[in-house]
């Protein structure tokens, strides 16, 4: 994180490190209320930022867009394949997708080369039966489903 690691950041990052799946900022902020720990949703921002710029945290974005946060784990980056319907998300092996990128950048003379994969679908338990045909409407709630993904 930056250069101050307050009791309100070292809460988010506790909070954070408990949960499975991603969490909105907004989510996490009321998950930490529920805890009694006493912090501005402003913090809450501030401390998903100053991680996400440090390599603490892997971003990625939902079907509306907003950005949803999960702890990077110590070996580094990952892509994730995430559930439209319920929001379970599972890392999945990327390193072809990171050759690629570190190749697009050599062969164009660019540095620095970031990028972004977002892989969704429907897992295993939100799929309908074979005779069922189209999948069943998601009823999924994203912040009460991803908090119950949340150690208390």
């Amino acid at each position: 994180m930056s250069s101050r690691r307050t009791r309100q950041r070292t809460a988010v990052l506790r909070v954070l490190t408990g949960c499975q799946d991603f969490v909105s900022a907004q989510e996490l902020h009321a998950l930490l209320t529920e805890a009694d720990v006493p912090i501005g949703l402003t913090t809450v921002y501030r401390a998903l930022r100053d991680l996400e710029a440090t390599g603490g945290v892997d971003v990625v974005r939902d079907e509306a867009g907003e950005r949803l946060y999960r702890p990077r784990p110590a070996d580094g980056h990952r892509h994730y394949l995430i559930c439209r319907c319920c929001g379970r998300s599972r890392p999945v092996d990327s390193e072809i997708v990171e050759r690629w990128a570190d190749r697009v950048g050599a062969d164009t003379g660019f540095a620095a080369v970031e990028h972004t994969v977002e892989l969704t679908g429907i897992c295993g338990d939100c799929q309908p039966a074979t005779d069922e045909g189209e999948p069943p409407p998601c009823h999924w709630e994203p912040a009460r489903d991803r908090a119950r993904s949340c150690a208390s």
